[in-house]
């Protein structure tokens, strides 16, 4: 008997473009050591005129955070984030003094996302000019609601389906699966699985919904630091997301594919 391939090795498909796809949110990331002068308007201000054609919104945020220790959690000192969005708020560039994140709520197709991920890391390359990349990863996150939760035997292939695949099904209102996955110096999270109305795992990312759902989460990422080059970031960035991709066809179906408007 043959033993069905990983996703994590096995060749990537060729892409089926879905025409309403459930893709909630995509996230790129690149994080690097700290360069505290992002907290000054003043030497943030060229990397804006950079992106400001596509990026006209500017708004000022804090981020605040824990440090974890023997000791306990210690509460940081809240750290400035530049938000650059569009005109819709569908696209977003994250600033802050470690990191540069794209984001967008309107993915059309990985071509594009990268090429705005180059454009964005680019500008980081010449106003920032950070010497080091400590991490670079992508996310992906779909999620499925309405009238598609009632075939979720159909649209999700078994190994993800779990309990929503037996009698237990009728009695779940939330079940989820997270799983991390080393592969080559890289390392996948993945999470999948129902929530209740008014739930979520991660709100910064996946707004909570008023109907049941079911979401799919990806997240893949490097994490031994290397010279940073642009071109290294995007490369990693786009051989991450086609990685994602292979995953994704994995654990869904052709009948999922057509129902989000694939043409098989």
């Amino acid at each position: 008997m043959t033993t069905p391939e990983s996703p994590l090795r096995m060749a990537p498909p060729m892409e089926v473009p879905l025409s309403n796809a459930p893709l909630v949110r995509v996230i790129a990331q690149v994080r690097f050591p700290l360069v505290v002068a992002i907290e000054q308007r003043d030497f943030v201000a060229p990397f804006q005129e950079a992106i400001r054609g596509q990026y006209p919104i500017l708004r000022q945020d804090h981020m605040h955070g824990v440090l974890v220790s023997p000791a306990g959690l210690t509460p940081q000192a809240p750290q400035t984030v530049w938000r650059f969005s569009d005109e819709m708020n569908s696209w977003r560039i994250s600033l802050a003094p470690e990191f540069l994140a794209l984001e967008t709520v309107a993915y059309s197709s990985r071509s594009d996302f990268l090429a705005r991920f180059r454009e964005a890391v680019s500008a980081l390359a010449t106003h920032v000019n950070p010497k080091l990349i400590d991490r670079v990863g992508i996310r992906y996150i779909d999620r499925i609601v309405g009238d598609a939760m009632e075939d979720i035997a159909v649209l999700l292939n078994p190994e993800v389906r779990g309990i929503l695949g037996t009698p237990l099904a009728a009695d779940a209102s939330h079940t989820i699966c997270e799983s991390m996955f080393s592969l080559d110096g890289v390392a996948m999270i993945t999470r999948w699985g129902s929530l209740p109305p008014g739930a979520t795992v991660d709100p910064a990312a996946i707004e909570p919904t008023g109907q049941p759902s079911w979401i799919l989460d990806l997240d893949m990422f490097s994490s031994a630091p290397m010279t940073f080059s642009v071109e290294r970031a995007v490369q990693d960035a786009a051989r991450f997301a086609e990685r994602i991709y292979t995953f994704f066809r994995w654990a869904v179906t052709d009948d999922f594919l057509r129902r989000y408007g694939g043409k098989l």
